[in-house]
C-alpha cells in the first residue's frame, strides 16, 4: 500500500511578510478611497465599494483606519504632506503655482472631492481645519514679488480657483477654449496663461519679461 500523500503544512508568514502585506492593503485602500470619494463624495462613497475596488475585506478599513471617516482623514493628511513639499522660498510664485496646477491636472481626485464637499455638505458640518498660512505670500509681497496693494488672502483664493477651474468647470473650458479640458493642447495653453497672469501680480516689468527657456521649447540643431 502506498503511503498517502499529504500536502506540506502551511507556513505562517513571518513578521516582515505581514508588514509588507499590511502596507500593500493600506496602499490599495487609500487609492481606492481616492477614486470612490472623488466620484461620489464622502457621503456617497460606501465602505463596501471601497473595499471591493481595493480587492480586500472591508473590515480592514476599520482595522487600519478606524472606519470611513478615518480613511478620509488619512487622505487629507497625505495630500497636505505632498503639497507641503511643493513650496520653497526661492521658487518664483508663478512656478510654485504651476507645480500645484500640474499636480491637480495629473491627479484631479483631491479637487473633485473638495468640490463634492462644498456643494453637497452643510458648511456648518464641515471641519474648517487650520487657517490657510498666508505668511509665504506676505513675505513675497514684502520682497516686491506681489504688488503692495493686493490682499494676500484674495491672491491665495484666486490661486486655488485657478488650479481647480479645469476640473470643476470642464464645460466652461470647452465653451471658452473650444478644447477638451483633458487634452494636451488645453493643458499647454492654460498653464502658459496662468503663468502670465501670476507674473502680472508683481510690481516690476521683470515679472513678465518674456518666455523662459522652458517656454521656448527645444531648439533646432
Amino acid at each position: 500500500m502506498t503511503q498517502e500523500m499529504r500536502p506540506p503544512p502551511r507556513r505562517s508568514p513571518g513578521p516582515g511578510e505581514r508588514k509588507l502585506d499590511a502596507e500593500r492593503s493600506r496602499r490599495l485602500l487609500i487609492e481606492a478611497a481616492k477614486d470612490e470619494f472623488a466620484a461620489k463624495g464622502f457621503a456617497g462613497a460606501r465602505v463596501q465599494d471601497i473595499a471591493d475596488r481595493a480587492g480586500v475585506n472591508k473590515q480592514l478599513i476599520n482595522y487600519y483606519f478606524g472606519g470611513k471617516e478615518g480613511l478620509y482623514c488619512e487622505l487629507g493628511r497625505q495630500w497636505m504632506a505632498q503639497e507641503a513639499g511643493f513650496n520653497g522660498p526661492d521658487l518664483p510664485l508663478d512656478e510654485l503655482l504651476l507645480l500645484y496646477l500640474r499636480h491637480t491636472l495629473d491627479d484631479p481626485r483631491g479637487t473633485r472631492l473638495e468640490a463634492w464637499r462644498g456643494l453637497t455638505e452643510d458648511p456648518k458640518d464641515l471641519p474648517i481645519g487650520p487657517r490657510e498660512d498666508l505668511s509665504n505670500l506676505e513675505d513675497r509681497q514684502a520682497d516686491g514679488e506681489l504688488a503692495e496693494d493686493l490682499d494676500p488672502a484674495a491672491v491665495m483664493l484666486m490661486m486655488h480657483a485657478l488650479t481647480a477651474a479645469p476640473i470643476v468647470l470642464p464645460n466652461a473650458v470647452r465653451r471658452i477654449y473650444g478644447l477638451d479640458p483633458e487634452s494636451p493642447e488645453f493643458r499647454e495653453r492654460y498653464i502658459e496663461g496662468v503663468r502670465r497672469i501670476v507674473r502680472r501680480l508683481g510690481t516690476g516689468a521683470a515679472k513678465d519679461a518674456g518666455p523662459t527657456a522652458e517656454d521656448a521649447g527645444p531648439t533646432e540643431a
